[in-house]
């Protein structure tokens, strides 16, 4: 699906969409979105299956809704916030890997071993930087990493938009304080 048919599905009026199969309006908002969650969520736990059964759970829960909030994106990345958050207070903390199975390096024509270690490294870096951060901080990176405007970070975050910039640039110099530990670190 493009932008743009979604940009039409979003922008039509409330009895447009009601004369639209329900699931065919979902199956364009998962589309459209399912990917960016994904990734964010990826990111914010280094689980790539926990990342995905949350990202698959919270559309489950728009699909039940049976109707289209007024900012579907901003409502799935709530709802996909709280649901990592409360499988973090189920869980424990959990240490994550950032590296991927070895199955997962790709072809041999692919990058060197050198290069993959070096990627592998660098990755492993980032994600021990970001798990040295509080979760607000991590939270705020990741969203804006994905194109989420400051007044999206102050609505799924529940912070004011005015405190947005200065609460993202201060996560963005703990972040570089928290790299450069784990860059430095034995």
């Amino acid at each position: 699906m493009s932008n743009a048919s979604l940009t039409a599905t979003l922008f039509e009026s409330p009895g447009e969409r009601r004369s639209r199969p329900y699931p065919e309006l979902v199956r364009e908002v998962h589309d459209a979105h399912y990917a960016s969650i994904f990734r964010y969520l990826d990111r914010l736990s280094g689980d790539p299956d926990l990342a995905a059964d949350i990202t698959q759970e919270a559309f489950v829960r728009l699909f039940r809704r049976g109707a289209l909030p007024d900012k579907p994106d901003r409502w799935l990345v709530t709802v996909a916030l709280n649901l990592f958050r409360n499988e973090r207070s189920t869980m424990g903390r959990r240490a994550r890997l950032a590296v991927r199975h070895a199955s997962e390096l790709g072809p041999a024509s692919g990058p060197s071993p050198t290069e993959r270690l070096e990627s592998r490294r660098l990755q492993a870096k980032i994600r021990g930087a970001l798990d040295r951060l509080s979760l607000r901080e991590r939270e705020l990176l990741l969203l804006r990493a994905e194109g989420y405007s400051y007044r999206d970070l102050a609505v799924v975050l529940g912070v004011k938009e005015a405190s947005i910039g200065t609460l993202l640039a201060r996560a963005k110099r703990a972040f570089e304080g928290a790299y450069e530990e784990v860059e430095h670190a034995p």
